[in-house]
This record gives structure tokens, sequence and C-alpha cells, in this order.
């Protein structure tokens, strides 16, 4: 008899790091809600759908990400494991950014992370079982240039996630973190500060074009679900080798 998978919910399903986490599970057989504002992405991405759900989600929406959430529990069960993935990055001068772009950020960052939380959570409590992973970033932790929303955004993950696992460990329940450093993703196609993505584009040649693989990503937050439940991985950090800050 097939041993049925629990459900996991992706955010921020239609690239980077969310795409290859869906790809990932997907392979493993299981069933998926795949989220995000750009549903054509999502539904263009190389996976069986036939036990996933997608829909048009910005996170940011709490009641439109509670109403899909809902509808992938009431076809697969009760979500087992939430990878709070969406996230942008504005890069600019705190000078001269525009303060909008400071309050997307936060906004999708931070609040969007504690809108998925808020709607499994309770849930997991009382089933003593769940795990919540949130994507922060290198960002979270240590200073950039030109990155000061973005790096007050990562540092507001990197201490709610810590906050949480607190609260609710002695449930059984788990809350980690993962902080990749830079990645081949698309978070800089969003970047209006000209000044700031040349500078980022020349740190990236000292590491030789390129930054870290997403599939690597993936792997690390299937490892940290994959591992017992009585065990939580609370965080990983992880760059390329040449990425040197």
């Amino acid at each position: 008899m097939t041993e049925t998978k629990p459900l996991v919910v992706i955010t921020g399903a239609s690239s980077g790091f969310g795409a290859e986490d869906a790809k990932l599970f997907n392979t493993a057989g299981f069933p998926l809600l795949l989220l995000g504002r750009r549903l054509e992405k999502i539904q263009a991405l190389p996976l069986d759908f036939t036990n996933v759900m997608t829909a048009a989600v910005d996170v940011t929406d709490q009641a439109a990400l509670k109403t899909a959430i809902q509808a992938a529990e009431a076809k697969y069960g009760a979500t087992d494991l939430l990878i709070n993935n969406a996230g942008v990055m504005l890069l600019g001068n705190v000078q001269r950014q525009d303060p909008k772009e400071w309050q997307t950020m936060l906004d999708t960052n931070v609040m969007g992370v504690l809108n998925g939380t808020q709607i499994v959570l309770p849930a997991m409590v009382a089933r003593k079982h769940g795990t919540i992973i949130n994507m922060s970033s290198i960002a979270g932790f240590k200073a950039f240039a030109n990155h000061a929303a973005y790096v007050a955004s990562k540092f507001g993950v990197h201490g709610l996630s810590e906050t949480i696992r607190q609260e609710v460990s002695s449930d059984n329940v788990r809350v980690s973190l993962v902080a990749p450093g830079a990645g081949e993703t698309e978070l800089l196609t969003h970047v209006t500060d000209a000044g700031a993505l040349k500078d980022y584009e020349a740190w990236k040649q000292t590491m030789g074009g390129l930054t870290l693989d997403p599939k690597y990503v993936a792997q690390t937050v299937k490892f940290i679900y994959d591992m017992p439940q009585e065990v939580n991985v609370r965080e990983i950090d992880l760059a390329a080798t040449r990425q040197d800050s």
C-alpha cells in the first residue's frame, strides 16, 4: 500500500528557490500547493501536476492566502510543511531609494512570512506536528552596501523565525530558517537603481560571474524537512564557495 504524503505549501513558487523546491518535492511525490503572483510561470514548470494545486496569490493579502491554503487542505489534508519563500530584493542606496520600495520589501519579506505562518501554525500546534521553513538570506545577519531596507527585512525574518521557534518548540512544531547567499534567481530583475545594480554585477564578477545554483538551496530545504520531527535544524547558511562576504 502506497503511503499518502502530506501537503507541502510553497509561496513564491514561480521562479528561483521556490521553483526548485516545487520540482524537488513534486518528484518526491508530495501533494503541493504552489503560490505566486505569476501563475503562468508556475503552470509552465516541468512538473507532474497530478497532485498539484496552484493559485495566483500575493502573500501580503492574508485573506487570499488563507483561502488558497484552505482549498488545498480540503483536498490533501493539513499542511505539514510551509515554505515561506516569496520575497523581493530591491537594491538601492537609502539616500535616494523610493520609500515605496522599502515598504514593498517589508510587506512581502516580513508580513508575507507572518501571514502564512499565522494561517498554518495553530493547526500544527494542535496536532503537535508540522514544519515551517522560512527563506531568509545571508543579508539577514550581515550588512551589504545598497541593501539597507532589504537587510532590514531579512534581519526581521531571522528574528521572527527564532522567536516563533521558541514559542512552539514545546508543541513539537519545527520552525527553521535557510539563509542563502547570492543566487542565480530573478530577484535582481526589479531593481530600479542602476548604480546599485552595476555595483552588484561587479561584485558578482569577483565570483567568476556565477552565484549559487537554486537547486542546492532546494536540496537544503528538503534535508531539513526530511529529518525526524523530533529534530529541528534551526538554521542553515549557504553560499557559493567563491562568495567571500
